[in-house]
């Protein structure tokens, strides 16, 4: 008990002076080199907020790409309107953080994880620099924590958290990849329809994000523009322009390069629904293995990987990490290892990334191989975990009742009726 209590200590210390110094930088008492990550805040968001305000969507800025429950992230600050529009954001981020350790916590004591789950999340959002509070995804990210946790025992409140956090961000509808419960789904549906009804009939252009993705090139930073950074080596007339919000690469091949990533993802999705079809051993790990598998897959094969995505798929290993015999482990430590190279390559050395130079194609190369590595590591054990190896292994015959015999002086029937119940019996077992 007295080293628990000193593991738990020792845990908020390091959480508390980390984050302590991301604020720092961020309000520029310390200066992060690189470039300035608080603009996202600063200007688009609090651009966004003056529109939202007037009660409408910022549909007609080709850089909001969100679905309609963004909104009550960009204008959460003014919950707290005795502060600047940025300070109030980076408060309420710093308040996700804080929620993300407690579930996690909770979550280990009671699964049998211990402090695994809390001190992957305390290290990863240090190492990933103050870009983490610049960006809304920390909060997204402790709706998707929530969901799980819950969803372990709850059901419903798994489809509806996943429904709430696909209003914010999209990417939490994957976290229902591994619920085996028809609630988790109804749940999800009908929490979906219905917060996309109410937003679409309070405020105008609430679905015209869908739009903006169209014409999107291939982000900089993403597994796709690997090709794109070798091209410019050999001559490829291309451009990197900050266009849709992002800096990408625009030009000949580009949309090649973007249906390429678009195939793969395409191709993750069919991995996603043969797994399903062919899993039946569920645990009461699953849930949380086959979310963070499925946005790991998109993630990799978006054309944009920009850094805060680093920050859900943190959020979703530590979960994995907080049950007992976590099966997740060396995948969770490739996510881990991968933060400290995002924050090199953005904003430290981001100037190198879009020059394409030997410095900063390097830094993507082992970036995005980390997160290949993890993707292809944790579907593998995602895998053997579920699906049986032996196509003969099938799941457990169901049982029946025993006729009564018709003859009870027949000695030879009794005993064969006794042999098929014996045979059932020792079926082997599964959970589907």
């Amino acid at each position: 008990m007295a080293g628990t209590r000193r593991i738990t200590v020792a845990l908020f210390l390091v959480w508390g002076a980390s984050r302590s110094a991301l604020l720092l930088c961020l309000l520029k008492v310390w200066v992060f080199p690189g470039p300035d990550v608080t603009g996202d805040v600063s200007v688009i968001y609090r651009g966004w907020y003056d529109v939202l305000l007037t009660g409408g969507f910022p549909s007609g800025d080709v850089s909001w790409q969100y679905p309609p429950g963004a909104a009550l992230a960009v204008l959460s600050p003014a919950l707290l309107p005795f502060l600047s529009y940025a300070h109030a954001f980076f408060v309420l981020a710093l308040l996700a953080d804080l929620a993300v350790l407690a579930l996690l916590l909770y979550a280990g004591a009671r699964d049998g994880g211990g402090a695994r789950g809390p001190w992957l999340w305390t290290l990863g959002l240090a190492l990933l620099g103050p870009t983490v509070y610049a960006r809304y995804d920390v909060m997204v990210t402790a709706v998707a924590v929530a969901a799980l946790v819950a969803g372990a025992r709850h059901p419903r409140a798994l489809g509806v958290l996943a429904a709430c956090g696909a209003l914010l961000k999209v990417w939490p509808a994957l976290l229902l990849a591994g619920a085996v419960r028809r609630r988790a789904w109804g749940a999800a549906a009908v929490t979906t329809g219905g917060l996309a009804l109410v937003c679409a009939l309070a405020m105008p252009g609430a679905f015209s994000f869908l739009r903006a993705q169209g014409g999107r090139g291939t982000e900089v930073e993403s597994l796709g523009a690997l090709v794109l950074h070798v091209a410019r080596h050999f001559g490829w007339q291309g451009e990197v322009l900050l266009h849709y919000g992002s800096v990408e690469f625009l030009g000949p091949w580009v949309g090649t390069v973007s249906a390429g990533a678009l195939g793969l993802s395409v191709a993750g999705l069919g991995w996603l629904v043969v797994w399903r079809l062919a899993a039946w051993r569920f645990s009461p790990a699953t849930l949380a293995d086959a979310g963070f598998v499925a946005v790991l897959v998109f993630t990799v094969t978006s054309r944009v990987i920009s850094p805060q995505y680093l920050v859900w798929l943190v959020g979703l290993a530590a979960v994995c990490l907080g049950r007992r015999g976590a099966r997740m482990t060396v995948p969770a430590v490739l996510v881990l290892l991968a933060c400290p190279v995002t924050v090199l390559e953005f904003p430290v050395y981001f100037g190198h990334v879009v020059a394409s130079d030997g410095l900063g194609v390097t830094l993507l190369v082992v970036r995005n191989g980390l997160l290949v590595c993890a993707t292809v590591g944790a579907a593998r054990r995602l895998w053997r975990d579920t699906v049986p190896a032996d196509e003969r292994v099938l799941p457990p015959a169901p049982r029946f009742p025993a006729l009564p015999s018709r003859d009870s002086t027949d000695s030879r029937g009794a005993t064969e009726s006794r042999d098929s119940r014996d045979s059932v019996a020792s079926s082997p077992s599964g959970v589907r």
